[in-house]
């Protein structure tokens, strides 16, 4: 109440001062509006002189207005600081020297009565001297923000402070440190620590009323701040230092622990990495980081700003990951390229051959994505929107993302400013393959107008793609269904002249629909005339320059998209250089751009072609010849499968299928252990032969330095070893052993028992059957073990094609089940290929199999449900169709039932 009031007081005084004072002016001194303009003699008088007698009345009257001007402003922008807190300073940075000090004063005058502690108005009050805060870290909601107010605990544990509604981290350091630049270093103390209600600072902008935030030390020095120059020739006074915004700043991953499990003291000091580590680190790092212990949580893997080691991709600390080519992209570009990479795994799974003996095997399915690009592919689960439907491919939530910004956000192409954008520099053929992938990828699982069309020339796809490769679109035979989405011409003056002619098309169909821009006519759906993104992309070239200005002018309306290598005159430049960083630009939007090399581009591009949607052939079930186990003629042999030595039940019962899980004899382990214990246990499942702490490393932990997480392994397995000793009351099992000559880890098979080995053995059981009956209890025990997806809702790539590989063998057996069952028993067989669909909706020969049975029984109907059932689930991989060989066979199920011979074939 009481700050309502106060609140109320200063509303009241500021609307006497704004409209009253105005008022009194006029009535003691009349209009400030001349009746006459001055002529320019007597203006150059007064200003040579405006103290003389004649002249004093006008100078009193024009400084009690430009005092009121003023003070109006400062209380205008004191209402508008409630939400935007930084405009008033930046304005203040803007302001002639001598009025900077009048609007500060007045400013500050104003704030004084109209808030309550410290508002976003003080910073705009302290002198001119004072450091203008970079805008990022200061607009936080205020249902999010700290209150100023500080509390000190015990002498032995760290001053602390109560998260209250009104103030922010920049307050809090500036009231409890002396010094607003300090907040990193709350920050950094208070990052990943759990508060009550069950949130972590993860991120200075999300900071929850009621959180307990340590407080570093107030002797403790501050770190020197980095001199910046703000981007896009925005002047700053030189004698203050903007702070630089939180998503430049690199994360303080929780350090390594023994594998004793000991609590640890050693410091987070990681330092960030890429071209703004300058400016994130400065020359001095935060104080007094957080004390950790081996029980805290740790950040997961992405987190990590380790350097490069093997094949593998560093993710950077700004919102991005380094390439083993060296190039670079942002996470919403590897997010996109993983998106492609999960539709092409799903392709695969829906021309998968169920054949009988079944593969029962321990390795994965070989993996869709080439090696240049399988970094990439782990940002898939981490770093998309799931869909709940497993068989969606997941969609990235920016179209086209090609860089970041100054504040590390993503920056779609089709969202830049201007007639389009032009590429210079060392980078720029690099930035153009990101232009050229990231439009293309766009949409492939999503509707016709989702899916960009890139028009360029046959010489600049030539530059981009790696010597020899034939500069060809993606449906150079012309069959998918929905036509060439990369169309290369001749040469520049084709490619222009087609870009004219799509824009002449589009304004007549907008014409023709009165509408004023493509994306209203898409919203649209009394027509069959939706647009996709139109990108051209060409070099730069005078002679053509008028014509693609002309294109780029009708950009937002008609969603065309100029794109040039090289400089052209109206075309808003970004000057790239090699690792992206765009040093020079009229784009204030662009920051970095990513880059790829010539032969990750021709990678995103072979996956995109396999992905197309086309007419597919497909396999016949009873026409076609049952498929050959490839792998197990190869050369390699596959891992055993470990059997143990007893038929005595094992302590310990590990389900992998699924969720991961560990079972004891008085009940399931749900306590104490680590996720990473876990994900070592997976690990160790599929490669029962045992596996290096290198090896481990690789598969679980890939972004981070090798010495690093070969200590968070041995902590995982101290851990899960501790765990069953008590659960088990065998307090001298180690469960995962250790050879010393092959320095492998293994799990010890007499003491832990696998579901996913049990599954495996039941299949081999299975295809040495000699008779159904004792095949099918074989099988019926392989399909009860499966309790879903291998380590299912963990976000390891290795562990997605593993999980292929199970689920395949899985269908297999239930594919099985109704080949013994189909004859006597058709309903128990349509039934367990329902349940295998269940696992897998997208395999057609399941639905080949079900149309078979319904059409030999005699339904018609059913056969044709099944049918329209596969087109809508194909229809979620990029619009696909059931192939010519399911047509096929429903085709032959509805003659049976036609002609009558249903139930004798």
């Amino acid at each position: 109440m009481i700050r309502m009031m106060a609140a109320l007081r200063a509303a009241l005084a500021a609307t006497v001062w704004t409209a009253g004072l105005p008022i009194v002016l006029v009535a003691v001194g009349g209009s400030p509006i001349p009746a006459s303009l001055p002529t320019a003699a007597s203006v150059q008088a007064w200003l040579n002189n405006p103290l003389l007698p004649q002249y004093t009345p006008g100078t009193v009257k024009a400084t009690a207005w430009a005092v009121w001007a003023l003070t109006a402003v400062a209380i205008v922008a004191v209402g508008v600081q409630r939400t935007r807190r930084w405009q008033w300073a930046r304005l203040v940075a803007y302001l002639p020297g001598p009025v900077q000090g009048l609007a500060a004063t007045l400013l500050g005058a104003a704030a004084a009565t109209t808030a309550v502690g410290a508002s976003p108005a003080a910073h705009a009050a302290a002198p001119a001297t004072t450091a203008v805060p970079a805008p990022g870290h200061l607009a936080m909601s205020t249902e999010v923000t700290l209150a100023a107010d500080t509390r000190t605990r015990a002498p032995d544990r760290p001053p602390m402070h109560h998260v209250e509604r009104g103030d922010t981290l920049w307050d809090i350091a500036d009231d409890t440190l002396g010094d607003p630049h300090r907040w990193r270093e709350i920050y950094t103390l208070n990052r990943g620590h759990h508060q009550a209600n069950g949130y972590a600072l993860t991120d200075p902008d999300e900071i929850h009323i009621g959180w307990d935030l340590a407080l570093p030390t107030h002797d403790t020095p501050p770190a020197r701040r980095p001199s910046t120059t703000p981007a896009h020739g925005a002047s700053t006074p030189s004698n203050t230092t903007p702070a630089p915004h939180p998503s430049i700043i690199a994360p303080q991953p929780a350090p390594g622990t023994p594998e004793a499990a000991t609590p640890s003291t050693t410091p987070a000091t990681t330092a960030p990495t890429g071209p703004t580590a300058s400016v994130a680190t400065g020359e001095a790092s935060p104080s007094a980081p957080a004390t950790t212990t081996s029980d805290q949580p740790r950040p997961p893997a992405s987190e990590s700003t380790a350097p490069d080691h093997g094949a593998n991709a560093r993710q950077d600390a700004d919102g991005g990951m380094t390439l083993p080519s060296q190039g670079w992209a942002s996470l919403g570009l590897a997010a996109l390229i993983a998106a492609v990479a999960s539709l092409l795994r799903l392709q695969r799974r829906r021309h998968a051959r169920l054949g009988f003996p079944i593969p029962a095997r321990l390795e994965p399915q070989p993996t869709p994505v080439p090696a240049s690009l399988a970094p990439v592919d782990n940002t898939r689960v981490r770093r998309m929107a799931t869909n709940d439907e497993p068989h969606r491919p997941a969609t990235p939530a920016l179209a086209a993302p090609i860089g970041l910004d100054a504040t590390g956000n993503e920056v779609s192409l089709f969202d830049l400013p201007g007639p389009g954008l032009a590429l210079t520099g060392d980078g720029a053929e690099s930035a153009a393959r990101t232009v050229l992938a990231a439009a293309l990828a766009t949409g492939v699982n999503e509707s016709l107008e989702a899916r960009p069309v890139v028009v360029t020339t046959t010489d600049v796809l030539a530059r981009l793609l790696p010597v020899g490769t034939p500069p060809v679109g993606l449906d150079p035979d012309q069959t998918s269904f929905d036509a060439e989405r990369l169309i290369v011409l001749d040469d520049i003056a084709a490619a222009v002249t087609h870009a004219e002619e799509e824009m002449i098309m589009r304004r007549r169909l907008l014409d023709t629909f009165d509408l004023d821009s493509i994306t209203a006519l898409n919203a649209r759906t009394d027509h069959a005339e939706a647009q996709s993104p139109y990108v051209v992309l060409v070099e730069a070239t005078t002679r053509h320059a008028a014509r693609l200005l002309a294109v780029g002018a009708h950009r937002a309306a008609l969603q065309l998209h100029p794109v040039i290598l090289g400089t052209l005159d109206g075309i808003p430049a970004a000057e790239t250089a090699a690792d992206g960083t765009v040093t020079d630009t009229h784009t204030a939007e662009l920051a970095r751009l990513s880059t790829l090399a010539a032969g990750d581009l021709a990678a995103v591009l072979s996956m995109l072609t396999d992905t197309a949607p086309r007419p597919e052939p497909g396999h016949d079930i009873d026409l076609d010849p049952a498929p050959i186990d490839a792998a197990a003629s190869a050369e390699t042999v596959p891992e055993p499968i470990p059997a143990r030595a007893t038929a005595t039940p094992a302590p310990v019962r590990l389900r992998v299928l699924g969720p991961l899980m560990l079972d004891t004899p008085s009940g399931p382990v749900t306590t104490g252990m680590r996720s990473g214990s876990y994900t070592v246990l997976a690990s160790l499942a599929v490669h029962p032969c045992g596996r290096t702490l290198e090896q481990l490393a690789a598969d679980l932990h890939p972004d981070d330095e090798p010495k690093a997480a070969g200590n968070r392994i041995r902590t995982d397995i101290s851990t899960l070893r501790k765990v069953l000793r008590t659960a088990t009351g065998n307090t001298e099992a180690m469960f995962v052993n250790y050879d010393a000559a092959s320095r492998r880890y293994s799990i010890d098979v007499d003491l832990i028992a696998v579901d996913l080995w049990q599954m495996l053995t039941a299949i081999h059981a299975a295809n040495a059957a000699t008779d159904d009956t004792t095949a099918l209890a074989a099988l019926r025990k392989a399909a009860d073990l499966y309790a879903g997806d291998f380590a299912d809702g963990n976000d390891h790539t290795w562990m997605n094609d593993h999980a292929t590989n199970y689920r395949h063998q899985l269908l297999a057996v239930y594919a099985r089940i109704a080949e013994i069952l189909e004859s006597d028993h058709p309903d128990q067989a349509i039934a367990a290929l329902e349940r295998a669909l269940e696992f897998d909706p997208v395999n057609e020969e399941l639905y080949q199999r079900i149309m078979r049975i319904h059409g030999r029984v005699g339904r018609p109907d059913v056969v044709r449900r099944t049918l329209r059932r596969l087109e809508e689930r194909l229809a979620d991989l990029g619009n696909a169709e059931p192939s010519e060989a399911t047509r096929r066979v429903a085709e032959r199920q509805l003659r049976l039932a036609a002609t009558g011979s249903a139930g004798h074939r």
